[in-house]
């Protein structure tokens, strides 16, 4: 299996290279993420100007190609503009959670929507900023994965893995998890500062929930956009 990793917080994360050597154990893994911290681009990509390419290698073996763009654009140039074929790529381990709506703002499953557009399979794998032992819970995720089949049934999923996990629950999409308030900071300046709205519910089938009660979510996700009971009613 040919793996492509990225995420959106960069080359400098500390979850990069655990998840390089865990997803050594799955097969043949290449690295392509971005130069600087690109979280909350979404799936934004650089069409007006030139963007670098700077090879390295991590782990003693794994090429890497650290990207002066968003992560869409770093499976984008991969695929695109090095006719790179992958079977799966893998995007995170990204800290902080992207549930709800609020996936709609996250490079880390901006990453996994562009992989679907080109046809490859895709995760997003994200965790609680102050959890660094996410890694140690990726082998349950994907022997779970690999017993249900989830990669026959769908491609793409959203993963958000909680500290000390007690199980995992497929999921769905709630409501948003964070909002913003914005802060004026001198002269015609304003900084967005991030507040938590979630709202609980008993619902272990929506994300955020689950993910508060400790289970990892596994979400399908779709870069289908149609509304398709309203394009149904107004055939």
């Amino acid at each position: 299996m040919r793996i492509l990793i990225t995420n959106d917080d960069s080359i400098s994360s500390n979850q990069l290279l655990p998840l390089i050597r865990f997803c050594k154990t799955l097969g043949e893994v290449t690295v392509a993420v971005p130069k600087y911290e690109q979280s909350a681009k979404s799936h934004s990509i650089e069409l007006h100007k030139p963007f670098s390419v700077e090879e390295q290698t991590l782990d003693g073996d794994v090429k890497a190609y650290v990207i002066g763009s968003s992560p869409a654009d770093c499976v984008r140039l991969m695929v695109l503009g090095f006719g790179e074929k992958y079977d799966l790529v893998i995007s995170g381990i990204n800290l902080g959670f992207n549930m709800g709506t609020d996936m709609l703002y996250s490079g880390t499953v901006a990453a996994v929507r562009e992989a679907g557009i080109l046809g490859i399979p895709a995760i997003a794998l994200s965790t609680n900023p102050e959890n660094n032992e996410a890694v140690n819970e990726l082998k349950q995720v994907f022997d779970y994965i690999k017993e249900n089949k989830l990669l026959e049934i769908h491609t793409l999923y959203n993963i958000n893995i909680p500290p000390e996990p007690k199980g995992i629950k497929i999921t769905r999409q709630g409501g948003p998890y964070y909002s913003d308030n914005f802060v004026p900071e001198g002269k015609e300046l304003y900084r967005a500062s991030g507040i938590c709205v979630y709202k609980k519910t008993d619902d272990l089938t929506i994300d955020s929930n689950a993910v508060m009660e400790n289970y990892i979510s596994i979400l399908p996700i779709t870069i289908n956009m149609t509304a398709k009971d309203v394009f149904e009613k107004l055939q």
